[in-house]
């Protein structure tokens, strides 16, 4: 009866064969890619999604504002600064697709600016992008700073000409 328990060793096939026939069960080995192999230890998740951190306290109470924030005001402001371009850009929250985008980089920026970075592509950036979100029919925007950032300078100048052009900006320093 080996063979039921483990059929890829059996020198019988035919005994194997025999008692696939008659009905009993047999338990063959966990397939290599079958789906044992791409559950989490708790039998919930595939390996292929990120582990979220659990909470120490799992009914811990989500306001309201927390709940409902990213339909309220659904668009956010995302600006990028490297140390040669420039670009900022207009999400949706809910689908997290860019309504609006604007860069330096871009051939009909690059052209008719003197610097990529400075403050005057900053102000550049921000009135395309208003004007951009405005052909979208997008007329408010959050921004949060990262933690790193400081709201001066460059964010200030692409954040203000964005405010100058239309689109109403609320900016949530933390």
């Amino acid at each position: 009866m080996s063979c039921v328990v483990y059929p890829w060793r059996c020198k019988d096939r035919v005994l194997f064969a025999r008692h696939i026939h008659s009905g009993q069960a047999c338990f063959g080995p966990r397939s290599f890619f079958g789906v044992e192999d791409f559950l989490d230890d708790d039998n919930s998740r595939p390996y292929t999604y990120q582990k979220e951190k659990k909470s120490k306290n799992p009914n811990k109470h989500i306001s309201f504002k927390q709940r409902t924030i990213a339909y309220v005001e659904p668009f956010t402001l995302d600006v990028f600064f490297s140390k040669r371009f420039v670009s900022a850009s207009v999400t949706h929250r809910v689908t997290s697709k860019q309504v609006a985008v604007a860069g330096t980089n871009s051939k009909d920026i690059k052209a008719a600016l003197k610097s990529r970075s400075d403050i005057p592509a900053c102000l550049a950036i921000g009135r395309i992008l208003s004007d951009r979100a405005r052909e979208a029919d997008v007329f408010t925007a959050s921004y949060t700073p990262r933690e790193r950032d400081k709201f001066e300078g460059k964010i200030r100048a692409v954040v203000q000409s964005l405010i100058d052009n239309g689109i109403d900006v609320k900016i949530y320093l933390d």
